[in-house]
C-alpha cells in the first residue's frame, strides 16, 4: 500500500563514463509501497541509474538516498535492505529449485529455520511443490521468472529493483508477473521496475520516462496521456523522443 514516506530520493544525479554522460541531472522521489516505472528505450540510461540505486555503482555527483542510506557511504547496507532481479533472472540453471531458494536466502542472511519455512511458502504459493527438485534449466521460462521474483523478496526487503524483468516472456506470463508485483506492493514493498515495454507503464502508479540520459517526463500514466494528448503510453514516449531529437 502506497504511503507518503519517501524511500528513494534522487537529487541532481550525474553519472559520467569519461566524456559520455549516461545520467544527466536526474531528480525524483519514490514512495513506500509505490510501483514506480523507470521507462525508456535501450541505452537511455535506465540500468546505469538502477545500479547506482542498488549500491553497485557510484555516482559522479548528486545526492542519492535509498531506504535511509547514502549511496556514497552505505552501499553495503543498501544491498542488505533491497531485493534485485535482473533481466536474466539471476537463477543458477544447474541447481534445483530448492537449492536456488536456499542459496539466495542464505546470502540474504536468513537462518536455517527461516530458509526452511520460506522454501515451503514459496513452493506452495507458486505451485512448484512437484518441481522442487527439478533443475532450473528444465523449468518453463514463465516459472523461472516468477521464482526469481519470489527469491528477490524472500528476505522481505523494503524495496525491490526489477531490471527489465519481463523481457522475452509471453503476454499472459507478463500479466501474471504483474499480479505478483501488485501483491508485493500491497504488503508495503516498494517496486522499482525498468522496462522498455511502454504498455507496462499503464500498470505503474507513476512513471519516469528516460530519453538520452535525462528524465523527459514524470507523472501518473493518466496525467501523462492527458498532458501529451495521447491514447497510450507508447504515444507519449514517441512524442517525447521526437521532441528531444528535434532539439
Amino acid at each position: 500500500m502506497k504511503t507518503d514516506k519517501i524511500v528513494i530520493s534522487v537529487k541532481n544525479l550525474i553519472k559520467d563514463f569519461g566524456s559520455f554522460r549516461a545520467n544527466d541531472r536526474l531528480n525524483f522521489d519514490v514512495y513506500e509501497g509505490e510501483v514506480f516505472g523507470f521507462l525508456g528505450a535501450n541505452g537511455a540510461g535506465k540500468t546505469t541509474a538502477l545500479k547506482i540505486l542498488c549500491g553497485l555503482s557510484r555516482p559522479t555527483s548528486g545526492e542519492v538516498m535509498v531506504s535511509g542510506c547514502n549511496v556514497y557511504t552505505q552501499s553495503n547496507l543498501i544491498k542488505q535492505k533491497i531485493g534485485y532481479m535482473s533481466q536474466k533472472f539471476t537463477l543458477y540453471e544447474d541447481m534445483t529449485v530448492t537449492e536456488n531458494i536456499s542459496f539466495y536466502a542464505g546470502i540474504y542472511g536468513l537462518n536455517f529455520k527461516q530458509i526452511k519455512n520460506k522454501t515451503m511458502q514459496l513452493l506452495s504459493s507458486l505451485g512448484l511443490e512437484g518441481e522442487a527438485h527439478k533443475l532450473i534449466a528444465d523449468l518453463p521460462l514463465g516459472w523461472r521468472q516468477k521464482l526469481a521474483f519470489s527469491i528477490a523478496i524472500v528476505h522481505d526487503p523494503a524495496i525491490v529493483f526489477l531490471d527489465e524483468p519481463t523481457g522475452g516472456v509471453d503476454p499472459v506470463t507478463r500479466r501474471q508477473f504483474w499480479k505478483m508485483i501488485y501483491e508485493a506492493a500491497a504488503k508495503g514493498v516498494t517496486v522499482f521496475v525498468t522496462t522498455h515495454y511502454m504498455d507496462e507503464a499503464e500498470y505503474c502508479d507513476r512513471v519516469s520516462i528516460m530519453v538520452d540520459g535525462r528524465i523527459a517526463a514524470l507523472d501518473t500514466p493518466a496525467n501523462l496521456k492527458e498532458k501529451y494528448n495521447a491514447s497510450s503510453m507508447n504515444e507519449v514516449f514517441l512524442g517525447l523522443a521526437r521532441h528531444t531529437s528535434n532539439k
